[in-house]
């Protein structure tokens, strides 16, 4: 897959199928217009290309926004990738360009730029300054300035019953398994491994501090979870604590990650773990030793899980 990191670095000798958007979670919803690109273009001898923007639109626009995203821009890159998309563009998404209007940015960035001889997208996409211009304006520009516009229907998109929007409110509730399947894959979290305190080496049960350095990745809600990582071309599988550590007195929000059958140094490392199931909530136990007692019984539920 080619990557532009912006629309003026993209190489305009290649004509397009393009679709736009910030496709956040590229979900099973966003599928169905990635599916379709990507065939589209198999057929046509076109270029399949994906146009999105970063910082997402809403952290611009918005600036009281808290949002929290469900990819880094790492990952939404590496979950294309394996889509088969042709060519990714991700443009820096400024004020000054929010205030293109629908015209200049069909014309200029659209045709001139990205070589666009089809776009496909979704029966609600809007854009242009102050989002004002629509699906049928678009078709509009298509007949003047000689490119397709294949729409995908609201009843074939509403149908998977999926956003972003539903899938972060899950992740936040902890629903771990709602996530999962409105996403077609595992709920990732990618960071630097650090060192902590070795309170989990104590316990028994060493942990590697799992660091994410995006300020916007949404972190699920606290409580043990069940996950799975590759660490050196191999698969392991173990189990994840999100919050405070209440029962050694935490202070900070940590991620630590026990892994199962595996000893080795991890520190400085960046590592992707999947995350599978959830176990339980975060507690605060009388004592350490109630503590130990819950990880081993979290490690046999996990496992169990796993070998199913």
């Amino acid at each position: 897959m080619v990557i532009a990191q912006s629309i003026s670095k993209y190489d305009k000798k290649h004509p397009t199928v393009i679709t736009i958007g910030t496709f956040d979670g590229v979900h099973i919803g966003h599928r169905k217009i990635l599916d379709r690109l990507i065939k589209n273009a198999q057929q046509s001898a076109l270029k399949s290309t994906v146009l999105t923007f970063f910082p997402h639109p809403r952290m611009i626009l918005q600036k009281d926004s808290n949002l929290k995203l469900l990819n880094t821009i790492e990952e939404k890159t590496k979950i294309l990738e394996q889509l088969g998309l042709d060519q990714l563009i991700i443009h820096p998404f400024t004020k000054e360009f929010s205030r293109l209007s629908a015209t200049e940015f069909v014309r200029d960035v659209l045709v001139n730029s990205l070589q666009t001889k089809k776009i496909i997208i979704g029966y609600d996409h809007r854009f242009g300054r102050n989002r004002n211009a629509n699906i049928n304006d678009l078709v509009a520009f298509g007949s003047t300035l000689d490119f397709d516009v294949e729409e995908i229907p609201a009843q074939e998109i509403d149908d998977v019953s999926v956003s972003s929007t539903k899938i972060r409110k899950a992740l936040e509730e902890g629903d771990i398994r709602t996530a999962n399947t409105y996403l077609g894959y595992p709920y990732m979290l990618t960071g630097t491994i650090t060192r902590g305190k070795g309170l989990g080496k104590q316990l028994d049960f060493p942990t590697a501090n799992l660091q994410i350095q995006e300020p916007y990745k949404l972190v699920p809600k606290n409580g043990a979870y069940v996950v799975q990582g590759e660490i050196r071309g191999h698969m392991v599988s173990g189990m994840m604590n999100i919050g405070f550590n209440p029962t050694v007195s935490g202070t900070h929000r940590s991620i630590e990650i026990h892994f199962f059958n595996f000893d080795g140094d991890l520190y400085d490392q960046t590592l992707q773990v999947d995350i599978l199931e959830r176990l339980r909530d975060e507690h605060k136990f009388d004592s350490v030793e109630d503590l130990k007692k819950q990880l081993q019984k979290d490690k046999e539920t996990s496992l169990s899980l796993i070998s199913r």
